[in-house]
């Protein structure tokens, strides 16, 4: 038996089938076997023992959905949006980060889970693929019930591929300066390419080392399951800890030495909506830029960029003025977000946005934690590109916080920057046009 499938013995371990079965509850299954095939679809898996026996089949590897159904069986090829909506449950987070060099895969994977946790996200689960790249996965549970206004297990897949271009925003540059720490004649080589392949535009493309999976992201998409073997290496796909991704190496992941301590995706380890900051913003992100393409085009946002003025606070809009005001009770960190991006926008530098917010903080009945502000300012500080709050019509941020301003002229502004840089360009124009009337 041993003969015909090398991994018997691995498959063999009963806390292994365990793991693996459990993770597949209420997902579609599919297994790799031996010759390369996958076997039918859909499938599932519902006892310990099923894994043996495909193994005696031949089963080399397994796989499960990203989305999770009320029955997996009912699945067939062909199906209609709606079908496929009224059968899912729910979606998890699951980004692949990968390159042909391991190395550059835990750098960027690094990255994205500081870029993750930036957004009030504790738990992020983290496991080897298996060959060249890490796994990033977020629960379901971790995300709000509805999302502009819309049922949030039906935004798959748009919902994880619009977080997944969101993400690839924000760490691209900070990604490009990282791996540029690195010889270019290194990364070539260890990825296989000509160095004018790593240049886009006359720039270099930190994704033309490392890809994060945002074009192969579709309805019953499937990814390796942790604790499969990946039948190219040989090694397991194994889930790790933060730690232990900083300090990876392949021994880890040895079928031989590997222990099942970690679960990935694990239900209850999420918090109820811990992930809402993340899919809001990420969605307002995507909304500003008119593009759910993979190859995001960043648009419309000269209004703000197109003058080195700082504006004066006293142009800022209504819901901006009364945020600066404190005494808020909840919302403190929605609050945090909205006007560190607003003061960075608006042309304050690091000094000053540090020095607006300390005071701010001390006006709130219970102030955020000094840690967590420095934080939050330490990761923008790093970032090049400005990002604007979200929209005045994101009501999961001014209406809910109560700082939502009626005022006629505001409703006009689809986003608190625009309004201020409106306010301070009329102001000057009126003053320009004044002293040209007295001359």
């Amino acid at each position: 038996m041993n003969s015909f499938n090398p991994y018997f013995d691995y498959y063999s371990r009963k806390e292994i089938q365990s793991k693996i079965v459990s993770a597949a509850k209420n997902k579609e299954i599919g297994v790799l076997f031996h010759d390369g095939n996958f076997g039918k679809r859909p499938d599932v898996l519902q006892y310990d023992n099923d894994i043996l026996e495909l193994v005696k089949q031949g089963a080399y590897s397994f796989h499960i959905s990203e989305e999770t159904w009320q029955n997996p069986l009912m699945l067939k090829s062909g199906m209609s949006k709606k079908d496929l909506d009224d059968l899912r449950i729910g979606w998890d987070l699951v980004l692949d980060t990968d390159s042909k060099h391991l190395e550059y895969s835990r750098i960027a994977t690094l990255l994205v889970i500081e870029a993750i946790k930036f957004h009030n996200i504790k738990n992020i689960d983290i496991k080897f693929s298996g060959n060249h790249g890490f796994h990033i996965g977020i629960h379901f549970r971790a995300f709000p019930d509805r999302v502009n206004n819309l049922d949030t297990k039906l935004l798959f897949p748009e919902g994880l591929r619009i977080i997944a271009m969101y993400i690839k925003y924000l760490i691209k540059d900070h990604l490009a300066s990282e791996l540029l720490k690195h010889n270019l004649d290194d990364i070539a080589k260890n990825t296989g390419k000509e160095k004018e392949a790593l240049f886009k535009d006359g720039k270099f493309d930190s994704f033309s080392v490392v890809d994060i999976d945002t074009i192969l992201i579709s309805s019953r998409h499937l990814f390796r399951a942790a604790y499969s073997i990946n039948e190219k290496s040989g090694l397991v796909s194994v889930p790790i800890t933060l730690e232990q991704l900083k300090n990876f190496s392949l021994e880890m992941a040895d079928p031989k030495s590997v222990s099942t301590e970690l679960n990935f995706l694990d239900q209850e380890k999420f918090e109820q909506g811990e992930a809402r900051h993340l899919i809001m913003q990420a969605f307002d992100f995507a909304a500003k830029t008119r593009s759910i393409e993979p190859e995001l085009k960043i648009q419309g946002q000269k209004n703000y960029e197109d003058s080195i003025d700082k504006i004066p606070q006293e142009f800022f809009p209504g819901c901006i003025k009364k945020l600066l005001a404190g005494n808020l009770n909840d919302g403190r960190k929605r609050a945090l977000f909205i006007l560190i991006n607003f003061l960075k926008s608006t042309n304050y530098n690091k000094d000053e946005i540090r020095s607006i917010l300390n005071e701010w903080n001390s006006k709130n009945p219970v102030p955020l934690k000094q840690g967590y502000i420095n934080t939050q300012l330490l990761w923008h500080e790093r970032q090049n590109k400005k990002i604007l709050p979200p929209n005045c019509d994101n009501d999961n941020y001014y209406r809910s916080l109560g700082v939502k301003d009626p005022d006629e002229y505001c409703s006009k502004c689809k986003n608190p920057v625009n309004c201020a840089s409106r306010a301070y360009r009329n102001s000057k124009n009126f003053q320009r046009n004044k002293g040209k009337n007295k001359g």
